[in-house]
């Protein structure tokens, strides 16, 4: 039986990288976790090997990838809250941009050419008013937008002056959790929106802060495109599969082609769960856009993706599910 082909996947225990794992080993290949555990959790490692290490040590990459051999990279390692990173923006330029400068030149020196990046919808920023393509310009509102649009361009350098081969996904708003209950969206704080909801509805947080009841949608909160973090996990593996077939597009979105909105969220997660979700208005936040809804047209018609946990009430409930019960029933 030949061995397992190697993924060495940054941030690997982290939410979304944690569930990436799962799908490649179900999938046949080998992930390699490279992650510092400072936002990850080690317990979230369980398909293959961890390296503790920082992304910003190149040598100590270098190493880990000369001695993994992967077939190929998925970089996950990166900062990712909209609101801290319009507070701290030192930290995401040197986590989002110096990290993945990092990463490539270790790839490089190890001589690994593929690469599979997790770039997000907060590179196109801006007011819109239909599902955004890849064609939609990229004009970040957040410090956090703007540190993947640069780790975006450096990968594109990479690539035309040194040979890399690349994908770039752009997803929407991660959600839910492992539907088998082996993962789930475990952070602190927490910066994502349905979780805050559910720990409102399970007592263990005071009011839900809602940012922003002035924005130019139909209630006045934000719209959100909010995609399945197995969806995710699925599309990372289809990515893969492409770039080592050698036909991945440069970058692609991954969302539903739905919005809701906050005050939805609020409403479908009280019939979810049975109890009252109480809340409150705060100012909006610096850097949220109004509306962000996915065209993945791209993805379909490339990678043969499209979301099979589509439904906003099973991802809330999936989440539920895998939530900490930090008060009795």
């Amino acid at each position: 039986m030949s061995e397992r082909p190697t993924v060495f996947v940054t941030g690997g225990a982290g939410y979304i990288g944690s569930h990436a794992c799962k799908a490649l080993a179900g999938q046949g290949y080998r992930p390699v976790v490279y992650d510092d555990l400072s936002r990850g959790h080690r317990d979230s490692v369980r398909w293959g090997p961890l390296v503790e290490g920082d992304v910003l040590d190149t040598a100590a990459l270098e190493r880990a990838l000369r001695e993994a051999r992967p077939a190929a990279v998925m970089h996950f390692a990166a900062f990712a809250y909209v609101g801290e990173s319009m507070a701290r923006p030192e930290i995401y330029y040197r986590n989002n941009v110096q990290g993945t400068w990092s990463l490539l030149a270790a790839m490089r020196r190890a001589g690994v050419r593929d690469l599979v990046f997790s770039s997000s919808c907060a590179t196109y920023g801006g007011v819109h008013s239909r599902p955004i393509t890849e064609a939609t310009p990229q004009a970040p509102d957040s410090t956090y937008g703007f540190t993947k649009l640069v780790a975006e361009r450096m990968i594109a350098d990479e690539t035309r002056a040194h040979g890399l081969r690349a994908t770039a996904l752009r997803y929407f708003n991660a959600a839910g959790a492992d539907p088998e209950g082996e993962l789930r969206e475990d952070h602190d704080p927490e910066p994502h929106f349905i979780p805050n909801v559910l720990k409102t509805a399970a007592g263990a947080a005071g009011p839900l802060t809602i940012n922003g009841d002035d924005h130019p949608t139909a209630d006045g909160t934000c719209v959100r495109d909010f995609v399945h973090v197995q969806d995710l996990a699925r599309g990372h593996v289809l990515a893969l599969d492409a770039l080592l077939a050698g036909n991945a597009p440069a970058a692609v979105n991954f969302g539903t082609g739905s919005g809701f909105s906050l005050l939805q969220i609020v409403k479908l997660a009280e019939e979810v769960t049975g109890r009252p979700v109480p809340y409150d208005f705060a100012p909006a936040r610096p850097g949220d856009p109004p509306y962000a809804v996915a065209d993945y047209e791209l993805a379909r018609r490339t990678l043969g993706w499209e979301p099979e946990l589509a439904d906003i009430r099973l991802m809330i409930e999936h989440a539920w599910r895998t939530l900490p019960r930090l008060t009795s029933d």
